[in-house]
């Protein structure tokens, strides 16, 4: 599961996650410690959904057009790289309809400038990795280390790292609680606007060489 932005704070958030079974949502919802709406449903995504966000130059591109629009050649600058490179990949967002061109403006010096920016602040998702093949998961936590990296060290609000033994069930109840948690703060963002936007991203894996053993 994986968490940008697509709260995604200015939430760009993509909830991604395993989607529930309704036998498991009915009960997740009589649990009284979590709001009966929340996990949120996720759709499936489409292929070139899938495909966009694989990359993580496409999901830092589409954060700053959260934010902000853009043109090809501010994205270039902020992200330190080829204009031609940059348009490759709005290209990209732009057929998967996650980012669409914005009114044409003038800037400073007189000229005509075409801005880029997201469709959504939010796009509820479930696992859009399974169709993007082997590695497209580490996309978005390769433009969350960017992004931090961009931000500095004093950026840093909370940390949390641990090593947890669990059963897929268990994967997937603790998925679900922070979902809960997640898609709340989310969807009642609007009523923070005053306040800092904060990114995060939530990841649990296997680890390397990572056996189940017998606890006797």
């Amino acid at each position: 599961m994986d968490f940008f932005p697509i709260d995604m704070t200015l939430p760009q958030f993509i909830g991604y996650g395993s989607a529930m079974q309704d036998d498991e949502r009915q009960n997740t919802a009589s649990d009284p410690s979590e709001p009966s709406e929340y996990p949120r449903p996720r759709r499936t995504p489409t292929v070139q959904e899938a495909k966009a966000v694989a990359h993580p130059l496409r999901v830092r591109i589409l954060r700053l057009c959260i934010a902000e629009e853009l043109t090809n050649k501010q994205l270039a600058d902020r992200l330190g790289r080829d204009p031609g490179t940059v348009h490759y990949h709005v290209r990209q967002l732009l057929g998967a309809g996650l980012l669409h061109p914005a009114p044409v403006r003038t800037s400073d010096s007189g000229a005509l400038e075409k801005p880029y920016r997201a469709t959504a602040t939010t796009w509820w998702l479930d696992n859009p990795f399974a169709a993007a093949g082997r590695g497209a998961a580490l996309a978005p936590v390769e433009a969350f280390a960017d992004e931090l990296s961009e931000a500095g060290p004093d950026a840093v609000q909370t940390l949390a790292r641990f090593t947890l033994h669990l059963s897929p069930e268990d994967v997937r109840a603790l998925d679900r609680r922070i979902l809960a948690i997640l898609d709340e703060y989310v969807e009642t963002d609007d009523q923070r606007r005053d306040q800092p936007a904060h990114g995060g991203i939530v990841v649990v894996h296997r680890l390397a060489n990572s056996e189940t053993r017998d606890p006797s």
